[in-house]
């Protein structure tokens, strides 16, 4: 059987690389880098999103990669309530939250915004 350690990496199919990169380094934090032959991904932590351009995907690709359709969940040192008020300061709406949610690790207290393609993007504290 085989045993999955941890998640390396994501990819994004975005409509605006230079957009989704300002969205996440400005407002979550995230580095931004280069690799490869000029690819562009967002690092935090010991992962990373890459980001492919939609029309323009790296092979091997998803099936269907369509900008928009994920889902993801992103825990946070930073206190919620923080959280929050950093979202309103950038001027990114909060679509739900604070509200209680179940993660991999354990209780959370989440938040959802939406990203520069309409990603859902949950941001949350570890409920210890």
């Amino acid at each position: 059987m085989i045993q999955i350690r941890q998640l390396d990496h994501l990819v994004l199919t975005v409509r605006d690389i230079p957009a989704t990169c300002a969205f996440y380094q400005t407002v979550l934090g995230m580095e931004v880098i280069t690799f490869g032959q000029g690819r562009t991904a967002l690092r935090f932590g010991q992962q990373k999103i890459n980001l492919h351009p939609a029309g323009a995907e790296i092979d091997p690709k998803a099936q269907h990669p369509t900008p928009g359709s994920a889902d993801l969940c992103l825990l946070t040192d930073t206190p919620i309530a923080d959280v929050a008020q950093w979202l309103e300061t950038c001027g990114v709406p909060i679509e739900l939250g604070i509200v209680p949610r179940t993660g991999a690790t354990g209780n959370l207290a989440s938040l959802y915004i939406r990203d520069p393609d309409g990603n859902l993007i949950e941001l949350a504290n570890v409920i210890e």
